[in-house]
């Protein structure tokens, strides 16, 4: 392997592993309608083809995470994107629903990418450069999902669906070749063993409440199975965490959740993670259904997806914005700023899904608004926290995110399914369910931007130590080696005076 001074290939290459993973996400957005027909299933049952990838996406972030401080980063970077590349070759030869969840669930785990990547930067680059790359990695989730929704059409249009998957297949083996050629493993690691019983118990407990959610409305949402489920995975997860705060070595370090800020960023991020997924879910299909429905707006799938790419474009243009008020007036000004364009758009959407300018229109204000909020959050965080917790906190944070994707694509999918009418053979999403759905969003911003008041001012985010994990950081404190750590250009930062 080529050495890479300064890590300067480091960034473009985690970059892209994370617009892989949101090629990934979205992949089926253009024919997300189509997959009752094409997968001989209901509607609801559909939904889980979408929702599966989430919630594999949501338990995969701290696993990941957590064997990467322990084994290394980069090994588990590559086995994230390889049980990708699985997932695409079993999701490209099957119509079968079980076998599609199956591999859609596989697929889901290449989100560990973002906090391994997060981590391999913490550890390699120089800490003038951290903050800009930290904000380029957590971004690059919905830059990549926006910009793939054109793409996927195009090939979902003139080629048989399958094919998304091996594309999906090709893009994640060249993001493990270019992986394997210019970022070095880092030779931190971890004290500890793997919490087996924190990741089971989160799998189990994050299934045990999406599934109700999903089915709900099939079985009735007073019903004992729904009820029984919803209340089961509160139990499992209120378990699950006081697990976690007792054991040494916790999958997610939940004790970062006690300080205002950490909590209050956390709950704002999942709110931005379910506005995020709504815009994917809803635009692409409006433009779609045909106009006899009285509402479609009878577009092809390309011209669907170019006019929901600005959301991505747009997510791009806004960063070195977020960079200027984040340092004139700090994060939480942007965060702020960006939920409130979050509002204004998808406000605006409940009025405006008449013709296609309104639906580009909409795509923008999204992918800035989102642009500023998810910028923030990195910054947001690592200020908060000490600089032995950034690992953690981070993670978590991600965590967080992928929690509030996951609720959204079954939330959103729910009622979508729900409000649909019999089209001919079919059953097609209804404006009154395009409209819950804005509303939901708009809510869950409105909230979001309620939380984020409650944060303080500003707060001068401390540069973070260049250590595998927490308590990698916290050992070293202790043990009086801090002062040995070497930075990314190899040299020994200097000890306490």
């Amino acid at each position: 392997m080529l050495p890479t001074p300064h890590g300067r290939g480091i960034v473009p290459v985690l970059a892209f592993a994370g617009i892989t993973v949101a090629v990934m996400q979205t992949l089926l957005v253009p024919v997300f309608k189509d997959l009752p027909a094409l997968l001989h299933t209901s509607p609801s049952d559909a939904t889980w083809v979408m929702t599966a990838t989430l919630l594999a996406g949501a338990v995969a972030t701290p696993i990941m995470g957590r064997l990467g401080d322990l084994y290394g980063k980069r090994g588990m970077l590559l086995a994230s994107l390889g049980v990708m590349v699985v997932g695409s070759l079993i999701c490209a030869f099957t119509d079968d629903l079980v076998i599609m969840i199956t591999g859609r669930s596989l697929q889901g785990f290449a989100m560990g990418a973002i906090p391994l990547g997060i981590g391999i930067m913490r550890d390699e680059l120089p800490r003038e450069r951290l903050g800009s790359a930290m904000a380029l990695m957590s971004s690059s989730i919905g830059v990549g999902g926006g910009l793939a929704l054109p793409g996927a059409a195009l090939v979902a249009q003139h080629t048989d669906w399958h094919a998304l998957f091996l594309g999906s297949a090709g893009l994640g083996a060249l993001a493990m070749a270019l992986t394997l050629y210019a970022v070095p493993e880092s030779t931190l690691r971890a004290p500890g063993r793997f919490d087996l019983v924190g990741a089971l118990g989160l799998s189990l407990g994050l299934v045990l409440l999406l599934l109700p959610v999903t089915k709900g409305g099939d079985w009735g949402w007073a019903s004992p199975i729904t009820l029984g489920l919803l209340a089961a995975s509160l139990v499992v997860l209120v378990l699950w965490g006081l697990f976690e705060l007792r054991t040494e070595a916790p999958l997610v370090d939940l004790r970062t959740t006690a300080r205002r800020e950490v909590l209050l960023t956390n709950l704002a991020s999942i709110m931005i993670g379910v506005a995020f997924y709504a815009v994917s879910l809803v635009l692409p299909q409006l433009l779609q259904l045909p106009a006899s429905t009285g509402y479609g707006l009878g577009r092809s799938m390309v011209v669907a997806g170019l006019c929901v790419a600005p959301l991505g474009l747009t997510m791009m243009l806004v960063a070195p914005l977020y960079a200027r008020i984040s340092a004139r007036r700090g994060p939480k000004v942007s965060l702020m700023l960006g939920l409130l364009v979050i509002a204004i758009g998808y406000g605006a959407g409940l009025g405006l899904m008449s013709a296609t300018w309104q639906t580009v229109l909409i795509s923008v204000l999204l992918g800035a608004g989102i642009g500023l909020a998810y910028s923030s959050l990195p910054a947001l965080i690592i200020g908060a926290v000490d600089v032995s917790e950034t690992g953690a906190a981070n993670g978590l944070n991600t965590l967080m995110r992928s929690i509030g994707t996951s609720v959204s694509s079954a939330v959103i999918g729910m009622v979508l399914a729900h409000t649909s009418t019999r089209m001919g053979a079919v059953e097609v999403p209804t404006m009154k369910g395009f409209r819950i759905s804005f509303l939901i969003a708009t809510c869950a911003v409105v909230a979001g931007l309620v939380l984020a008041s409650f944060l303080p001012s500003r707060r001068t985010a401390t540069a973070p130590v260049l250590l595998a994990s927490a308590e990698g950081d916290a050992a070293a404190r202790h043990t009086g080696l801090r002062d040995r750590v070497p930075d990314a250009a190899g040299r020994r930062s200097p000890g306490p005076t």
